[in-house]
């Protein structure tokens, strides 16, 4: 007996072309490729100059990125960011995708997947600061532009995914 899926998923190669053509596209109008973690950046900056604009301005970091006539949020990443969220947001709607419950093993609790999500989402938030660009704008981007090091970050990005799935695993199976 075969189990129907009730939602209705893109094809990913299909998604994966979209994308590249994104790339494309991104580099032809701005001349840069695309990545989350500036929107990321200019949204802290923003908030730390609206939260107390003298540490701001003192700031070596927070300074770089502040203008007098115009908000760090006046920035094209930020608008990509909001199209993301906007856009996921609208496939998940038309595909019947949005709850408020946490997907998750049965091995693990709600609770667990949380924490795991957070401290995740925290590492690669680390990490893209100290590259100095997330995994979007050295991998795919670099790829896009047949760049070796694109090359290498991808093959270090699923690599390193590979190699700490077995010690994971036990998270979702």
């Amino acid at each position: 007996m075969k189990i129907q899926n009730k939602h209705t998923y893109w094809n990913p190669y299909f998604g994966g072309f979209l994308l590249g053509l994104l790339i494309l596209f991104t580099f032809y109008i701005t001349g840069r490729g695309l990545g989350a973690s500036g929107a990321m950046k200019s949204s802290v900056v923003s908030i730390v100059d609206t939260v107390s604009p003298e540490h701001a301005k003192n700031n070596a970091y927070y300074s770089k990125f502040i203008e007098e006539d115009k908000s760090s949020l006046n920035n094209w990443l930020v608008l990509e960011t909001l199209g993301i969220l906007i856009g996921a947001f609208v496939s998940g709607g038309l595909a019947g995708r949005i709850s408020l419950k946490v997907q998750h093993s049965p091995k693990i609790t709600s609770k667990r997947r949380l924490i795991f999500a957070l401290i995740g989402g925290v590492l690669f938030g680390l990490g893209a600061q100290i590259a100095r660009g997330c995994t979007s704008g050295a991998a795919l981007s670099g790829m896009a532009v047949l760049s070796t090091g694109g090359f290498v970050t991808m093959l270090a990005i699923f690599g390193t995914g590979y190699l700490v799935a077995y010690f994971f695993r036990k998270n979702w199976i």
